[in-house]
């Protein structure tokens, strides 16, 4: 079918997608990353926020005072605890800041896109709502459901199994000492997180390919489309046409305007015609200042005989010098002896025109 999308996205389309913000990311790779790493912080620095916890706890029972604890010394005394769970959070919040940012980098690199959350008011409207509404029921929704349920499955098998392989440890941990019992849960937890973090990841990556499968396809385009592009860019071929005639046109006016000024006219003498002209002041060497065969010739010869420019047959010099050199260019060098004898003949017969 015509309309079916079977072509790769051109640049143009993919620099346009990415520039709406359109691109292939994963939002299970970013939360996997941030979760592993966020876990790993809360654990290198567990033994510092259980030292700042136990800290608050002392200072609350040690400093009690009820009569502080009023309606306008209320902010004040919540203050310390404020600033103390700032210091336990705001690292381990400002670490998995960048790791999200630094995830979001390594697959999309840098895009800075705000029509993805530009407002527009015409998705209010009653077809653009109906049309949302039945994305819930696409193939790509069902997808979304099944992978969170794949992972809801994973998480609680991995859950169950580290609890279950630890089974008589949190069993022996009633009556325990709190130190020992804080040990051994935190090394479980510890285990349960690496495991589900490293699933993560995993499916995550996999994710990231889906996505970019995905994405390639949205991307897709059709053969019109292709043409349309293309047209678009290069513009229409019926146009150009006109544009090049419109040139061709202009340049041989002003070729033949420059006939007049040549010194002498070279010929076939009926195919080829080549103007020549030798100014000393402008340049080193003579140089062809109009050229051309048939039409063009006949026209040449005869705007030279109307200003009688001396007309010269020679056709082996007529043809090298229309085929080897071009509009405007100087005489190359291994053909400067026999231009030189031309234009001496016709200095010679007081039919050119001295510069």
């Amino acid at each position: 079918m015509a309309d079916e999308k079977t072509e790769k996205a051109t640049p143009k389309r993919r620099s346009k997608a990415r520039s709406e913000g359109q691109v292939s990311k994963s939002q299970d790779m970013n939360a996997a990353v941030t979760l592993s790493i966020g876990v790993t912080v809360l654990l290198m620095y567990g033994s510092f926020i259980f030292n700042k916890f136990k800290s608050i706890i002392n200072n609350t029972f040690t400093n009690l005072n009820p009569d502080l604890i009023t309606r306008e010394g209320l902010l004040g005394y919540l203050s310390y605890y404020i600033s103390e769970i700032m210091v336990i959070l705001l690292p381990i919040m400002a670490i998995m800041l960048v790791a999200g940012i630094a995830v979001n980098y390594f697959q999309i690199g840098p895009l800075l896109s705000f029509k993805a959350i530009k407002p527009d008011l015409s998705k209010l409207s009653p077809g653009k709502i109906m049309a949302g509404f039945k994305k819930f029921f696409n193939l790509k929704s069902f997808m979304e459901l099944f992978k969170s349920l794949i992972k809801t499955v994973i998480v609680a098998g991995i859950g169950y199994s580290v609890i279950k392989k630890h089974e008589l440890e949190i069993i022996a941990l009633l009556g325990s000492e709190i130190m020992y019992s804080l040990n051994t849960i935190t090394g479980i937890f510890a285990e349960l997180t690496f495991k589900i973090c490293l699933v993560l990841i995993i499916l995550g990556i996999i994710d990231k390919k889906y996505q970019d499968y995905e994405y390639e396809k949205s991307l897709k385009m059709t053969k019109q489309e292709i043409k349309d592009e293309r047209k678009n860019i290069e513009g229409d071929p019926k146009i150009k046409a006109r544009i090049r005639s419109a040139q061709m046109k202009f340049a041989t006016q002003r070729m033949m305007g420059a006939v007049p000024s040549a010194d002498v006219v070279v010929t076939n003498p009926t195919h080829y015609a080549v103007a020549i002209r030798y100014d000393t002041t402008k340049a080193a060497a003579p140089q062809v200042i109009a050229k051309g065969v048939d039409y063009l010739a006949f026209k040449i010869r005869e705007i030279a005989e109307a200003n009688k420019v001396a007309i010269v047959e020679n056709p082996p010099l007529a043809r090298t010098l229309y085929k080897i050199v071009p509009l405007d260019g100087m005489i190359p060098a291994d053909l400067y002896v026999a231009v030189a004898e031309v234009l001496a003949f016709v200095y010679r017969t007081n039919k050119g025109k001295r510069k």
